[in-house]
């Protein structure tokens, strides 16, 4: 395993770049009715498979899982390090009717202080979310962190870009899974092996960038397993069985 030490990224650079300005579009960007089409309850079907009721979004941004997930019965708490993201996902919520969703701002690296003794059945980490982390003993420790606030045998589940993709042929996107939003062109104006500087650039001309880590696939999983959770399993763009190079973005599936 590896990390990007030679680069230095402030550790909050993320809530910088997560501005009032950039979040309040943020979600011009996901395209909420396009993206449940296209995860066609995905995320909601591995819940149930896996029994999982209490559910942690450590990375709730804008708030379209723990929005969703809330409103099919899943008993969710949502979380974000970024102060904008969790002023933005309360305001969702109660704009979709859910005015008991827990919201509340945290720190990966220090979960266990936001959360105490409790455990959930399942902590995602979506959005590409976990590409924030430069240093491999964040990474390490945010990992850590997540493995302790699971019930015995639950899972975890982290989704990023395809960086194996990006890095090794240049980055596409075939636009059928993630970020469907039609007002916006997303590409890399920044990208080598320890760092991609995503640039944002909207319809009227609003442009916003986001710093991150290419965390390739087999890396995560390595992680994973050497964090302690007892097997990991992958979806390429909601499908299991797929080329590496294919998906535009990665899901693992961790089990403790």
């Amino acid at each position: 395993m590896s990390g990007a030490e030679n680069i230095i990224v402030p550790k909050d650079l993320y809530k910088e770049q997560y501005s009032p300005e950039f979040v309040g579009r943020w979600d011009e960007l996901i395209d909420w009715r396009r993206r449940a089409e296209a995860e066609n309850n995905f995320f909601q079907n591995i819940l149930r498979d896996h029994g999982a009721e209490t559910v942690l979004d450590i990375a709730c941004g804008t708030g379209f899982h723990a929005v969703t997930l809330k409103a099919d019965g899943f008993d969710v708490t949502a979380a974000d390090g970024a102060p904008n993201m969790v002023v933005q996902a309360r305001e969702n919520a109660e704009r979709f009717g859910i005015d008991d969703l827990r919201v509340v701002e945290a720190e990966w690296t220090r979960l266990s202080e936001s959360f105490g003794g409790e455990r959930f059945d399942a902590v995602i980490c979506l959005g590409n979310a976990f590409t924030h982390l430069f240093d491999e003993s964040d990474r390490i420790q945010s990992l850590g962190e997540v493995y302790r606030l699971l019930n015995n045998d639950g899972i975890a589940i982290i989704d990023q870009r395809n960086y194996d993709a990006i890095l090794d042929n240049g980055f596409s996107s075939k636009h059928q899974s993630y970020y469907l939003g039609e007002t916006v062109d997303v590409k890399p104006e920044e990208l080598t092996e320890d760092v991609v500087k995503m640039r944002y650039e909207y319809s009227d001309g609003e442009v916003h960038f986001l710093t991150i880590f290419p965390i390739r696939q087999d890396y995560l999983t390595d992680l994973l397993l050497s964090t302690g959770f007892r097997s990991v399993e992958r979806y390429g763009d909601f499908e299991a069985g797929y080329d590496r190079y294919d998906p535009d973005f990665v899901i693992q599936l961790a089990r403790k």
